[in-house]
């Protein structure tokens, strides 16, 4: 019965248009866009963000499938971005204007801002979803964060320069991390989770091919299937 279900999953490939254009704002009064697709109050969330000049679009395809796994959905502009699928990234276009560091590590600050916007709608402990760098601050974030249950993380890595290692940030990372990457990425992803704990992480990648971040997932990339079932194999167990 959990196959039919999972190839259910991976034939679906429609579009879910955002229920909502939501708000909230940084520490530092930086005012963050992001797309919600709720489908029940009630049901947990994962938290959705994109890689380097990207925005909430990168999960336009994506969120369709992820509702499915029983959670609700925040896909979130990072300050740090541009535009992909059409979709401008508003807050990133709001920190250029009224002055507001753009660097990789400052996006730190709205997923934390986006945590807290989602634990005052939800007691339950949420996901964090990240692409390329803002998987890098996704495993950073939830280190020690009793409001984070997972992460998944589409190639993350040594993004930060001196400033930040992420190797050593996340040694001892204690909550279920599914970690995928491209065929060519795989040895820079099994360096970074050295010192995660085995029993803690899940690593997938294809044999050959695949993306680099969360564009694997899209339909564009021809193994995004392999992707899709390890994926939902890591939800089941997370459950």
């Amino acid at each position: 019965m959990r196959y039919i279900l999972v190839l259910i999953l991976l034939l679906s490939t429609q579009f879910l248009e955002a229920q909502e254009r939501v708000y909230f704002f940084a520490e530092d009064g930086l005012k963050i866009t992001a797309d919600l697709y709720e489908v029940n109050p009630e049901k947990p969330y994962v938290l959705l963000f994109h890689q380097a000049g990207y925005s909430r679009g990168e999960y336009r395809e994506i969120t369709s499938k992820v509702i499915k796994f029983g959670y609700n959905c925040l896909a979130v502009d990072l300050r740090s971005g541009g535009e992909i699928n059409f979709i401008q990234n508003n807050t990133a276009l709001m920190a250029v204007q009224q002055g507001f560091s753009t660097d990789y590590l400052s996006s730190k600050r709205d997923i934390l801002a986006a945590i807290k916007w989602v634990k005052e709608r939800c007691d339950k402990p949420m996901v964090l979803f990240g692409s390329s760098f803002s998987a890098s601050l996704c495993l950073i974030v939830a280190k020690d964060n009793s409001d984070v249950k997972a992460v998944i993380a589409f190639s993350p890595g040594e993004f930060f320069g001196a400033e930040l290692k992420v190797q050593k940030e996340i040694e001892n990372l204690d909550v279920p991390i599914f970690a995928a990457s491209s065929s060519r990425e795989i040895q820079y992803l099994d360096t970074i989770l050295s010192f995660v704990p085995s029993i803690n992480k899940t690593i997938f990648a294809p044999k050959t091919g695949g993306e680099h971040g969360s564009k694997s997932l899209w339909r564009s990339n021809p193994n995004n299937q392999e992707y899709w079932l390890a994926l939902t194999m890591f939800f089941s167990k997370i459950r």
